[in-house]
């Protein structure tokens, strides 16, 4: 793909997924770059050999944005007033993906996989649990024991079995996809050094009562990884497990 603005940077750029390190972004310029990824890999359907599964994104956006989805209720959980949101310095952004409402904003590690889902053999139920395990490996990789909750889509650290949407458990990594021709979009954002205060405007992912958390937090700042060395956890984690689903598709000839 062209890229004359010189927005990407490789990051070991190898195998079935090319991974792209973008840096920092305004989110509609991330959205637009989602855009023009999501035809490429559109594109690479229809070459019998294509050598890619599709891209992934890597990326914090600045300035801090609210992302409000499609859901109707999703904007009821905007709790900051326009005054409060310019005094922090937080955009406000309608999406088109899933999900409810979520922040992102720097000292969050935000990945856009824009993968086809017909080559990994993948529904959307199977994606979205392939997508928190590769989570879960990268936080299990700093020392932070993160695990699923069968209530409520995400990442989430303590509160292991609560099996309730209504309580327990921090929310590490929050997930929001769209899917347009089994082609994926949106995706997940791992909080590293993110402000967590900035949750306060919201209800993250309109789940009233339940906390939030990032690495920092439970790793404490002198033992938080830098957010290259997420990044390059995160990317080999993709790599890793598109591999292994690969192989899946293989042996069971699944289609998505």
């Amino acid at each position: 793909m062209e890229d004359p603005a010189g927005v990407f940077s490789p990051v070991r750029d190898r195998g079935p997924l090319r991974v792209q390190d973008v840096g920092a972004i305004d989110y509609a310029s991330g959205m637009a770059l989602q855009e023009r990824i999501h035809a490429e890999v559109l594109r690479w359907r229809s070459e019998a050999d294509a050598p890619r599964v599709g891209a992934l994104l890597l990326l914090e956006h600045d300035p801090p944005v609210v992302t409000i989805s499609r859901r109707p209720e999703a904007a009821e959980h905007l709790l900051a007033s326009p005054e409060q949101l310019a005094s922090e310095g937080v955009q406000v952004a309608r999406t088109n993906r899933g999900g409810d409402i979520t922040y992102h904003g720097p000292g969050q590690l935000v990945a856009y996989p824009i993968v086809d889902l017909n080559r990994l053999g993948l529904n959307l139920h199977g994606y979205m649990r392939w997508l928190e395990e590769i989570v879960i490996r990268v936080c299990r990789r700093f020392g932070v024991q993160a695990h699923r909750d069968a209530c409520a889509t995400g990442v989430w650290v303590g509160g292991e079995g609560a099996g309730s949407a209504a309580s327990g458990g921090r929310k590490i990594c929050a997930m929001g996809v769209r899917v347009r021709k089994w082609v994926t979009m949106h995706g997940l954002a791992l909080n590293v050094r993110t402000n967590l205060r900035h949750f306060d405007l919201i209800v993250p992912c309109g789940l009233a009562g339940r906390g939030v958390t990032s690495l920092a937090q439970e790793l404490g700042e002198a033992r938080c990884p830098t957010m290259p060395q997420v990044k390059e956890a995160v990317a080999e984690a993709f790599r890793e497990a598109t591999r292994e689903q690969l192989r899946r598709a293989a042996v069971s000839g699944r289609r998505g």
